[in-house]
Formats: structure tokens, C-alpha cells, sequence
């Protein structure tokens, strides 16, 4: 019998995908583990689709179209003060492919990436398939779940460490890295020859006096930095595919290059349709933002509540709660919480060791769904044993 790779049998074993197929398969259970809004694409989205229907059956150049790499061009310029000539963007299928092309441009056979531990679920394997080296500095509730220069410092090998990876807004965390704390890691960055890479794709889904701040835009951070962006979630485009990076000229040219050989390019109705969403602006995405922020100022009180720890997310639309002085082993929590109250969410260990003892609750589904939920809940816990 032919044998699988040891790199691709050696993934984690993720609870996402079997309680994603739950949710699906048994319509009693109350599923608060999306990591995707609930909302529709908008109807200009819609309407645009149809329109350009019959003109997207070409490939698009491997960079992305010219007209979309302009607009984005203008548009990190104009919100993220990110300076990126359109040569410097590839778009691609979604962040996470950007990811991966990155990863591929950068990270050769046992150097070393360092991460945030609790972080999303998709960015150890990645490094794992080209067996590059992780590296984690944990993040800790008691200080909001924001990165700590200090463990970072502390985790950089001189030789082999070029790539730090940071996640603000924050999934599962929800946290926001203020200006001081990106100057501080910009600063590690220069001093040690390192690219940071930087997932913002819940860039615009922030709550009360939080700001988001891209670290590429920061003084002499354009040639360190890959900023990695998304329309899933901005935008509710997700199944659309479509995401970019900006990066420093070289890294590049060779992401470009190199998506030749995985995907090609984005899908080009995507790419139109991408472009569509950055002509309409924020109107809608600042509608789903006061929606998400109505339904988490219901959900993580209440969770509190209940006596599950549960900091007030400052972005995305994640609650990462505590449940360990319930149950230590998230795994089985979330089992028995399916079973008798018949609620879904994901265990804490999917993302990290650092998130064992926690449950990440997602409130990107129906408030009336969030409160039945609740009420589900809230009877469990009294009497969890």
C-alpha cells in the first residue's frame, strides 16, 4: 500500500471540521463556531455578479488584475497609510494562500517562524508543510491576550529565526495591539533582520476606543513587512475566495512567481467583484459592525455571568471564554455541551496549547440564535460536573 506524506499525516487533527459538519447535519444543534459572518454578500455584490457574468471566463495575470492591484494601492494608502505600489500587491485566494505563498518565499527547512500561542487555527500547518520551525511566545488573559515584546525577544534565534507573525484584530482573542506594542515589535524586527507578517484580516471589525493600526505603515517598516488582507470578512465575501498581500518589492516578485504553480491566479470574477466592494466603500461592512457589537455586549456578559472568564473582545467577532474552573480538557467540554445542551462552539486546543481551558463562542450568527443559545447554556453549566 502507498503511504501519505509524514508531513501531511503529522496536521493536527482539528475539532473545527467534525463540529462544522455537526452543525450542518443535525439542525437542532445551535452553532456558535462560524469563523464567517452570517450576513450575505451585499445586494450591489449580487447584482454585479450577474452583470459581469459572462465576461470572467479568462485567467487573470498571476499578480491580480491591474484595475484591483490600483484600487487596493489607493486604499492602503488612504486607511492603512501602508505605501505599496500596485507591483507590490498579489492578490490571491484569499490571505490564507498569501500565507502560504509567503511562507514558501521566505522560510527554507528548519528556520524559524515565531507566533502567538492561542492564534488561528490555519497558520501552524502552513509553516508545518514546509517544515519550517515554530517558534511561540503565549499570549496571557491577565494582560489582554496582546503579544509581549520581551517573550519575543526571548524566542529569536540569531541564525535561524527570519519571521515574526502577528494577528491583530485577534482570532480567537479578539485583542487589538495598541501603537507602543507594534512600535516595540518593529523595532525587534529591524534590529534582527526579521519580516514580520501581518494578518489583518479583521481590520475593520473594532469596538469602542480601539484602533487598528498597521504595522507596515510604521516608520522604516515598508521593506520588513508582509500585510496580509481579506474581503471574507470585511466584506462577507468569503466563498468568493479573494485576498491580497503588500509586501517589499523582492518578496514580491516572488510570491507572484511562485503562484504559478499553485493556483495560478484568483478567480477573476472574484477580482472584479473585489474591486466592486472597495468602490462601495464601508457602508456596508459598518452595518455588520453595529450588529456584531449589539451581539456581543448580550453574549459576553452573560457569559460572565454563567462564571465562564471572558475578556470584552476588542475586534473581530470572537469570545474566547475560561472555562477551566469547569473543565480543564476543551475538547470534552465542548463534546458534552453539543450533547446535552446542544450548542457548538471550538475548543480552545485548536489553537494552540496556550488555548487549552478556553472555548472560542463566535457571535457571527443570528442574535435570537446567540440568546436561545445562551439559555441552552446556562443550565449545562450549573450543572456541569
Amino acid at each position: 500500500m502507498v503511504e501519505l506524506s509524514e508531513r501531511e499525516e503529522e496536521l493536527p487533527d482539528l475539532e473545527i471540521g467534525k463540529l462544522l459538519q455537526i452543525a450542518v447535519e443535525r439542525p437542532e444543534i445551535i452553532s456558535l463556531g462560524p469563523g464567517e459572518p452570517d450576513f450575505p454578500a451585499a445586494k450591489e455584490i449580487v447584482t454585479h455578479t450577474k452583470k459581469i457574468a459572462d465576461k470572467v471566463n479568462h485567467y487573470s495575470p498571476p499578480g491580480g488584475r491591474k484595475e484591483l492591484k490600483e484600487a487596493i494601492s489607493k486604499k492602503l494608502l488612504k486607511e492603512n497609510k501602508v505605501e505599496a505600489h500596485p507591483s507590490q500587491i498579489v492578490v490571491t485566494c484569499g490571505s490564507q494562500e498569501a500565507l502560504l505563498l509567503a511562507t514558501a518565499c521566505t522560510l527554507d527547512v528548519s528556520e524559524h517562524i515565531i507566533l502567538p500561542n492561542p492564534s488561528f487555527m490555519g497558520f501552524l500547518p502552513t509553516f508545518e508543510l514546509f517544515n519550517a520551525g515554530p517558534r511561540f511566545v503565549e499570549l496571557k488573559e491577565e494582560t489582554g491576550y496582546a503579544i509581549n515584546p520581551d517573550d519575543v525577544k526571548k524566542a529569536i534565534n540569531k541564525k535561524k529565526t527570519k519571521v515574526l507573525l502577528i494577528n491583530s484584530p485577534a482570532n480567537p482573542t479578539g485583542n487589538v495591539l495598541t501603537k507602543k506594542i507594534l512600535e516595540e515589535l518593529a523595532d525587534i524586527a529591524i534590529e534582527n533582520d526579521l519580516y514580520i507578517f501581518s494578518d489583518e484580516a479583521y481590520e475593520k471589525i473594532i469596538y469602542d476606543d480601539a484602533k487598528h493600526i498597521s504595522i507596515g505603515s510604521l516608520n522604516g517598516m515598508s521593506e520588513y513587512t508582509a500585510t496580509f488582507h481579506s474581503f471574507s470578512k470585511t466584506a462577507a465575501m468569503c466563498g468568493y475566495r479573494v485576498g491580497y498581500v503588500a509586501a517589499p518589492p523582492k518578496l514580491a516578485d516572488a510570491i507572484k512567481d511562485t503562484h504559478i504553480y499553485t493556483t495560478v491566479c484568483a478567480p477573476t470574477i472574484s477580482q472584479m467583484l473585489a474591486l466592486k466592494s472597495l468602490k462601495m466603500g464601508d457602508k456596508y461592512v459598518n452595518k455588520m459592525i453595529k450588529e456584531y457589537d449589539r451581539r456581543r455586549r448580550m453574549l459576553v456578559p452573560r457569559l460572565n455571568e454563567m462564571g465562564l472568564s471572558t475578556p470584552m473582545p476588542k475586534g473581530a467577532f470572537y469570545a474566547f471564554s475560561n472555562i477551566s474552573s469547569f473543565e480543564k480538557n476543551s475538547k470534552r467540554f465542548v463534546l458534552k455541551m453539543i450533547k446535552k445542551a446542544k450548542v457548538a462552539a471550538v475548543p480552545g486546543i485548536d489553537f494552540g496549547s496556550a488555548g487549552e481551558g478556553h472555548v472560542r463562542f463566535s457571535y457571527a450568527t443570528d442574535y435570537k440564535l446567540i440568546e436561545k443559545a445562551l439559555d441552552r447554556l446556562e443550565p449545562f453549566i450549573k450543572k456541569y460536573k
